[in-house]
C-alpha cells in the first residue's frame, strides 16, 4: 500500500469546511498512514482538536510554544519526517502567509520548514477567492512548487453560490496519493478509452452493454499519478472523472472512433479498455418505435473496429494495448486478436471467472504480448492498472514481463 508508513501532515485553518478533514484523517489512518494534524487557533473554533487526536492517535498541534511536546524543536523535527503536507481547508489568510514566508503560528512555521511536497486546498467565499490578491498569492505558491487544488463550485456556507467549496475528502486523498506516487511516466502521453458505447435505435432507446468504465478509469487515474499526460475518451458512466485527466465524453462507437483518431498521433501509448459495440442499428428511427403485435426484427451493421484501425495506421513508436473480454477459449481468442490487429499487448479476462468482468472492483487478467504470457492473480482494478502500466513501461524499455 502506497500510504503505509507515510508521514502525512494535515494543516487545518479557520473555515467551516474544517469538519470534512476528520473524514480525510480517518481515511488516511485506515490506509496505514501516520497522520499529524496542525490547526490554526481559528480552526479550533470550528472543530475540536480532540477529534483529530482520537482519529489519528497523535497529538493535534496548535501552539508553537506548547511546552508539552515530544521533539526538541517540534516544527523542525516534524518537517524532517513528513512525506506530504496538505493544508485543507486553506483560508485566504494562511495562503497569503505561505506565499510571503510569514511563519507566525505552528502551521505556517512547519509549512516553511518542510521540503516535502505541499498541497494547498483553498476554501472561502467566492468573492474572496476571486480577489486578484488571493489569485496572485496562489500563483506565487505554484511558482514555489506547491500544488494548489482548484476548489469546487456550489452553494457556500455564507449563502453565496460559486467557486470556493473545498473538494471532498476523496479528492483530497487522491491528491496526497498522487503526490507520493513515483513519476516514472513523466513526459509520456497516454490515451485511455473506457466505459460502454451506446448505439441509438430511436429517440428513447439504444443498444449497449454492461461496462461500468471502472477498469479504464483506474488506468487513467494511475497514469496521471505517475506523471503522464492522460486523455480519457469515455462512454457514459456513473463514475467521477479522475483528477488531472483530460476527458473527452462520447456516446457511440463512431464518436469514440473520431475522438481516438483525432489525437492518436500525439500519443505515446493508447490503451483501449472501453467496451465498444461491434454492431449498431442500420436505421435509426426519427420517432419512437411504437409497440405492435408480433415480433420485431432490427437490422444491424458493423461498427468500425477502432483498435484494428489503430494497428493498421500506427506509428512505429506508438504502443498499442487492447482488452479482450471472452466467455470461452480466452487465451487462444485473445492471442488471435493480438496478431490480427497488429498491437503490442492485449489484456484478456473471462466473464466466467469469479472477481472479473463488468461492474466489479476487482479483476483477474492475463497480459499477452507476442512473446510472453503473464497471468495475474485476483487484484483490485487499481492494482491491475499499475501492473499493466509497469509492463507497458517494461516493454517500451525492452525488458521482459
Amino acid at each position: 500500500m502506497l500510504l503505509k508508513g507515510k508521514h502525512i501532515v494535515l494543516g487545518v485553518t479557520g473555515s467551516i469546511a474544517a469538519y470534512k478533514i476528520a473524514s480525510l484523517a480517518s481515511m488516511l489512518v485506515k490506509s496505514q498512514a501516520d497522520v499529524t494534524v496542525i490547526m490554526t487557533p481559528n480552526a479550533t473554533n470550528f472543530i475540536n482538536p480532540i477529534t483529530f487526536e482520537s482519529l489519528t492517535g497523535n497529538k493535534c498541534l496548535v501552539d508553537t510554544f506548547d511546552r508539552n511536546f515530544e521533539f526538541q524543536v517540534e516544527h523542525v523535527s516534524l518537517a524532517k519526517q513528513t512525506d506530504v503536507v496538505l493544508v485543507a481547508p486553506a483560508s485566504a489568510n494562511v495562503i497569503a502567509k505561505a506565499a510571503h514566508g510569514i511563519a507566525d503560528d505552528m502551521l505556517t512555521t512547519t509549512l516553511l520548514a518542510c521540503t516535502c511536497p505541499k498541497i494547498i486546498a483553498p476554501a472561502m467565499n467566492t468573492r474572496m477567492y476571486q480577489n486578484p490578491v488571493v489569485q496572485d498569492n496562489m500563483r506565487i505558491l505554484e511558482r514555489y512548487g506547491m500544488e494548489v487544488i482548484a476548489p469546487a463550485s456550489g452553494y457556500l456556507a455564507c449563502g453565496d453560490t460559486g467557486e470556493g467549496k473545498m473538494p471532498e475528502p476523496e479528492a483530497l486523498l487522491e491528491a496526497i496519493v498522487r503526490a507520493l506516487t513515483p513519476k516514472d511516466l513523466t513526459g509520456k502521453r497516454i490515451l485511455v478509452t473506457a466505459g460502454p458505447t451506446r448505439e441509438k435505435l430511436d429517440p428513447v432507446r439504444y443498444i449497449s452493454n454492461h461496462s461500468t468504465g471502472k477498469m479504464g478509469y483506474a488506468i487513467a487515474a494511475a497514469a496521471v499519478r505517475r506523471g503522464a499526460k492522460v486523455t480519457l475518451v469515455s462512454g457514459k458512466t456513473n463514475l467521477s472523472y479522475p483528477a488531472g485527466v483530460e476527458v473527452v465524453p462520447v456516446e457511440s462507437a463512431a464518436d469514440m472512433a473520431a475522438a481516438v483518431k483525432a489525437s492518436a498521433d500525439e500519443q505515446d501509448v493508447i490503451i483501449m479498455a472501453a467496451a465498444v459495440a461491434d454492431y449498431r442499428p442500420a436505421v435509426v428511427a426519427d420517432e419512437k418505435m411504437k409497440k405492435k403485435d408480433g415480433e420485431l426484427s432490427i437490422a444491424l451493421e458493423r461498427t468500425e473496429d477502432i483498435l484494428a484501425w489503430l494497428g493498421a495506421h500506427r506509428r512505429p513508436e506508438l504502443f498499442l494495448c487492447g482488452f479482450s473480454m471472452e466467455t470461452e477459449h480466452l487465451l487462444e481468442n485473445s492471442r488471435q486478436k493480438l496478431i490480427k490487429k497488429n498491437i503490442d499487448m492485449i489484456v484478456a479476462n473471462s466473464l466466467k471467472q469469479g472477481g472479473a468482468g463488468f461492474g466489479t472492483d476487482t479483476n483477474v487478467v492475463t497480459l499477452l504480448t507476442r512473446e510472453e504470457t503473464l497471468e495475474l492473480p485476483l487484484l483490485s482494478k487499481e492494482e491491475v492498472a499499475d501492473r499493466l502500466l509497469n509492463h507497458i513501461l517494461a516493454q517500451k524499455t525492452g525488458a521482459s514481463l
